[in-house]
């Protein structure tokens, strides 16, 4: 039976390299595959995180008007209120794009910041 995780995220990208350096040292992670517009990290878990700049195949084989709208909001949940607050302050520090500052929702203190391309990164507490 193959034990691996099939599962990867992917976060589109204008720069892949670009985008790969910033999501590597946010999370403290060295890419696991890397290609001119796909790099891929391992997350915990086995699942995988990849920013792609994507290919003119899709685009070229899509109709303009059916073209599919990409979007994502990357969620990394960890720790408690406090913890969240200072992650906020040391993304803050680091000159991460904040979008909003601390807050609290139906699931607890939330913040959210983008990557270079503004995608959204949403930090909370685990479920």
């Amino acid at each position: 039976m193959d034990t691996r995780n099939p599962f990867t995220f992917i976060v589109y990208v204008s720069d892949a390299q670009k985008s790969a350096t910033f999501y590597g040292d946010l999370l403290n992670l060295s890419p696991v595959f890397e290609s001119p517009r796909y790099i891929a990290f391992e997350l915990p878990g086995g699942t995988q995180l990849a920013v792609w700049s994507g290919n003119d195949v899709f685009d070229d084989r899509t109709p303009e008007d059916e073209t599919p709208t990409r979007t994502s909001e990357l969620c990394i949940s960890f720790g408690t209120a406090p913890e969240i607050n200072a992650t906020f302050a040391d993304w803050k520090t680091r000159g991460i794009r904040i979008i909003a500052e601390p807050y609290d929702d139906v699931f607890g203190r939330t913040f959210l910041a983008a990557d270079p391309d503004g995608n959204l990164i949403r930090v909370a507490p685990v479920d």
